[in-house]
């Protein structure tokens, strides 16, 4: 008997992040739920024939497969595209169907070719969503229908909190996913057991001990023809206001009872409601540049105003950085510098605490003179504390050494763990919606300033660490 009876119907399933990040993460799902009995339902307005809709899954779950072989050790070259006789069902029973997935016509219909009780996944842009959450409202769902939602949630506040009472209208908050799949990352749970599982470093994480935070999500990947959505929506919207607002406040939050939805899903809000542009000041707190035409390894990329699709009069960024106040006892007077943006020179993906210095260091003793830093690097994730400590040499000497651990990288990729929670209801790693809303609170003022022509748009080459005239966060 299966644990768990239930269909995925994905809407825009020919897209591309249907075939390069939600079927590929269905199969890692698969692979470890190995008692799930899941119904695959695609739908699009693409007219795509049954057997290349199968072949389109088959290539997603051999991605996924080769993937995971890569990362085993000891793994077979010949084994990296054979499919378990498991997922070989799973493809050979699922099935596309074109639809307008505005109409309420064709979303019956589709829910009629649900065996279970469905898990709709709207893997359409933020507009469409909302048109077709706005018809299933009027429709007689299953009673254990679930939605999943992607980012952004909404355009701004005001229509994050429409969708949310548009939906809410025919769905209790607790089977409403929206999806943010950085805190489908095991490096999030990872970060409540270093917080909270020990006593060495809880203590510390505070504005007594701490002198500021970094978030940095730096790419080396340009544009990616992604024109169409990112050209309207800017690095602030794409990742600071989707994605590292909620690593912040995993990074910032108090202690929650246990890691149930309800528990940590409260401790977030708390700390996004305490969030103010650093000093009061959204100009001088925020800044935000685009890249132009530059070299990145061997690759050579156009300046983004020439990328294809892009619209120059809209002054979009490809990389912003806020600096924002956790305004609370614990965390006052701390800056929290949240970054990320494209075509860098580096891929950076960490979480920087850096620590106050020693109020007194014994006459005697000389040597390095940086601050301690705890790092947490996210993908792959990884630990390292950096002390200043007597090195091997001199004991007279103080040196900077670092301690460093691996953690546990979890068996499922970022969005199967995004598709566990989705399809068992666990909406532990989905962002409530009062947070989602808080999360366009914050970053509004910004977004104004900038709009307004307040905050400088400056300019980096790609392949550069950023402009010239920031710190570009040299941790």
């Amino acid at each position: 008997m299966s644990s768990l009876q239930t269909s995925l119907l994905i809407l825009g399933a020919s897209g591309d992040l249907s075939k390069r990040l939600l079927l590929p993460g269905l199969a890692t799902l698969l692979d470890v739920k190995e008692d799930w009995d899941v119904q695959l339902v695609g739908a699009g307005v693409e007219d795509i024939s049954d057997a290349d809709w199968k072949a389109q899954v088959r290539t997603s779950f051999e991605n996924a497969q080769a993937s995971k072989n890569e990362e085993d050790e000891g793994a077979h070259d010949d084994d990296g595209e054979r499919l378990s006789p498991r997922l070989v069902a799973v493809i050979e029973a699922s099935s596309y169907h074109r639809a307008d997935v505005t109409s309420a016509d064709d979303l019956t219909s589709l829910l009629a070719a649900c065996e279970h009780d469905p898990a709709i996944y709207f893997a359409l842009p933020p507009a469409v969503t909302e048109k077709s959450c706005a018809v299933l409202e009027g429709l007689d769902l299953p009673s254990g229908t679930r939605l999943a939602l992607e980012k952004p949630f909404g355009t701004d506040a005001a229509s994050a909190e429409q969708l949310n009472d548009v939906l809410h209208s025919f769905l209790p908050e607790e089977r409403i996913h929206r999806v943010d799949h950085f805190l489908g990352r095991s490096t999030v749970l990872n970060l409540l057991g270093l917080r909270f599982a020990n006593r060495i470093i809880e203590p510390l994480l505070s504005s007594q001990h701490v002198s500021r935070v970094d978030i940095v999500y730096d790419e080396t990947l340009g544009l990616e023809g992604r024109a169409r959505y990112y050209d309207k929506a800017g690095a602030l919207v794409d990742m600071i206001q989707s994605h590292l607002l909620q690593v912040m406040a995993v990074v910032a939050m108090e202690a929650p009872a246990s890691i149930d939805a309800d528990d940590l899903r409260t401790q977030k809000e708390l700390v996004l409601r305490a969030v103010r542009p650093w000093g009061g000041d959204v100009v001088a707190a925020g800044k935000r540049a685009r890249y132009t035409a530059g070299t990145i390894g061997e690759r050579s990329l156009p300046s983004y105003v020439d990328e294809d699709g892009v619209d120059p009069s809209l002054g979009t960024e490809t990389l912003a950085q806020l600096t924002l106040e956790v305004a609370n006892w614990r965390w006052a007077g701390v800056p929290f510098t949240l970054r990320s943006g494209k075509a860098l020179e580096q891929q950076r993906r960490e979480i920087v605490i850096t620590f106050k210095d020693s109020p007194h260091v014994p006459n005697g003793l000389s040597g390095a003179e940086r601050p301690d830093k705890l790092r947490i690097w996210i993908a792959p994730d990884e630990m390292q504390l950096e002390l200043n400590v007597n090195g091997p040499g001199d004991p007279y000497t103080i040196d900077h050494t670092s301690l460093a651990t691996t953690f546990n990288p979890g068996r499922l990729s970022a969005y199967g763990e995004v598709l566990a929670g989705v399809l068992e209801g666990d909406a532990t790693l989905s962002v409530r919606g009062d947070s989602a809303v808080q999360g366009w609170k914050v970053v509004e003022p910004f977004l104004q300033a900038w709009r307004a022509g307040e905050t400088p748009l400056d300019e980096y080459a790609a392949g550069s660490a950023g402009p010239e005239t920031w710190d570009n966060i040299d941790c």
